[in-house]
């Protein structure tokens, strides 16, 4: 069973990740169903391609409904009311043998997790495990690590001050229990895999979030017509200060005579919206953002967090199209400079205007840097990508068993 905070229709990395992994699994033959909260106007389907849907309620969001995302929901670092109780129900009727759990919402399954018998399996796609705002980003830098006052001051800067103390505290204070209770951990690169500080003595594997094939061309959606007329840059993904877009704006504009930016996502930063040249699109199906990606003359990924994956150079790669990408944290997993794209030092825009201006100006290389993305792309395919879960799935059983086993003697 695929526990995660948030699914489709809801359009981001994790949601799609989720998405794609049940797809496999059932079509190689497991019974998967997956467990999400409620959205906002109950968007979650009942069935998506032969996997079970079960939406749960979340009491915390009602309590601190003026300090929400209103387009999808979060899960708090505790345990919800609502969110045990509708989840116990879920566990009785499905019965799993792995529960695959995404993000905080599985501090709603530990207080099951002894009943359940069900062995876990925890993705890391963040910092989650130690930091109260996932980014383990502070002061405009990458943090050196958690400590009390330093996690609770920089979790009310982020959420403010009721909701970041609640964070703070319970990510800290749950992290113990949910170390003990997870049976195998899946980082999602190995800078989540060091940066959550996991022991020798917890299992770990690096699994990297992989692709399957992209969506049809969609050529004749009426909101393409928005897109400029002539070629442009792309950045794809929530337009936010921590994955670059100001940084990038500012960049944009020490270029001679640049072709059109373009932004498809949510925009978290209001002065973006009328800069000279910069299309901000909002935020678009995954369909129609892969047709703007396949349109865009490259993409630009220039994140200041250390980026646990960066799913958004994968699907650039696979599309066939070169990216200028910060040289932090995943995106050095995805992206080989001067070979599939450009990697450039985070925070230095100097070296971001140069590495566009280049690629602007030069088609060959673009074309180059294209074609041995979509070849590298191949490594994270499915076929290579979702028989490591099921090992870890297995391995994950074999786990559970042996601590149920010495528990009993």
């Amino acid at each position: 069973m695929m526990l995660a905070q948030s699914f489709a229709p809801i359009v981001g990395g994790e949601e799609r990740v989720v998405e794609d992994l049940s797809r496999e699994l059932v079509a190689r033959g497991h019974d998967v169903s997956i467990a999400t909260l409620q959205q906002p106007g109950g968007l979650a389907p009942t069935e998506v391609a032969g996997a079970r849907v079960h939406t749960l309620r979340s009491s915390s969001y009602r309590v601190t409904r003026g300090n929400q995302d209103t387009e999808r929901r979060h899960a708090p670092p505790a345990p919800d009311p609502e969110t045990v109780l509708d989840l116990r129900r879920v566990l009785r009727r499905e019965r799993p043998q792995v529960v695959h759990a995404h993000n905080w919402i599985v501090h709603s399954y530990l207080p099951l997790a002894r009943e359940s018998q069900s062995a876990l399996v925890l993705s890391l796609h963040d910092y989650g495990l130690v930091c109260a705002t996932k980014r383990l980003r502070r002061k405009d830098r990458v943090c050196s690590g958690p400590a009390p006052v330093k996690c609770q001051l920089c979790a009310v800067e982020h959420y403010g001050a009721a909701k970041g103390l609640v964070a703070a505290f319970g990510t800290r204070s749950s992290e113990s229990r949910l170390r003990r209770n997870v049976d195998v951990f899946l980082p999602v690169s190995s800078t989540v895999e060091e940066l959550c500080r996991i022991r020798e003595d917890e299992v770990s594997q690096v699994i990297p979030n992989f692709i399957g094939e992209l969506p049809a061309p969609m050529p004749d959606d009426p909101r393409l017509a928005r897109l400029p007329d002539e070629p442009f840059v792309l950045f794809f993904g929530d337009a936010t200060v921590d994955k670059g877009a100001w940084h990038l704006a500012e960049a944009y504009r020490k270029l001679d005579d640049p072709p059109p930016l373009v932004l498809v996502g949510r925009c978290y930063i209001d002065e973006l919206r009328d800069r000279p040249g910069v299309h901000p699109m909002g935020a678009w199906p995954h369909r129609l953002a892969i047709e703007a990606l396949r349109r865009s003359l490259f993409t630009v990924a220039p994140s200041l967090w250390p980026e646990p994956f960066g799913l958004v150079a994968l699907e650039a790669a696979a599309a066939g199209k070169a990216i200028v990408a910060s040289d932090i944290g995943g995106l050095r997993d995805i992206v080989l400079d001067g070979e599939t794209g450009l990697l450039v030092p985070p925070d230095d825009r100097l070296a971001l205007v140069a590495a566009m201006r280049r690629l602007s100006g030069d088609p060959e290389l673009r074309q180059r840097l294209g074609a041995a993305a979509e070849e590298r792309a191949a490594a994270f395919g499915s076929e290579a990508i979702v028989p490591r879960f099921e090992q870890a799935y297995e391995l994950a059983v074999a786990n559970r068993r042996a601590r149920a086993g010495a528990s009993s003697t």
